[in-house]
């Protein structure tokens, strides 16, 4: 099990901390040559340049489903978002026109209208990252 985010950190901390604090007996820490706070420094750094590489990765390839779901353009993205919408606000309810759909970092976003046989609208918000639907919002 791979651990990640702020676990890891703090495990990678622990683990230099530990291993710094093994110096030869009567060897005072200043001797050693490595201090507690550096340890730490180095592991948010550590930390923070994973970040910023994960942040480049998906800008290389923001579409790339990565193995989470089938949904790979936009428009895939825009037919399971109107059907989710569609699904959500009931049997009586139909697609107004075609549902829009616009870039994100790590997928799309897609807004449409479903309209009723009463005449009402309601126009709904949908996004889609790494290739599956991850949330539909229908505003009464």
């Amino acid at each position: 099990m791979k651990a990640t985010g702020m676990k890891a950190t703090a495990i990678r901390t622990g683990v230099a901390m530990l291993l710094a604090g093994i110096a030869p007996l009567g060897t005072a820490m200043a001797q050693s040559g490595i201090h507690p706070h550096d340890v730490v420094a180095a592991a948010i750094a550590s930390d923070i340049a994973a970040d910023r590489q994960a942040e480049r990765d998906a800008r290389r390839a923001p579409y790339v489903p990565q193995g989470y779901g089938p949904i790979d353009t936009a428009a895939a993205a825009r037919d399971a978002c109107a059907a989710k919408a569609l699904y959500q606000a009931g049997p009586d309810g139909r697609l107004i026109g075609k549902a829009r759909a616009s870039t994100m970092s790590t997928g799309w976003e897609v807004e449409g209208a479903i309209g009723f046989p009463d005449g009402s609208d309601m126009p709904f918000v949908c996004s889609v990252r790494n290739g599956s639907v991850s949330g539909v919002l229908l505003r009464k």
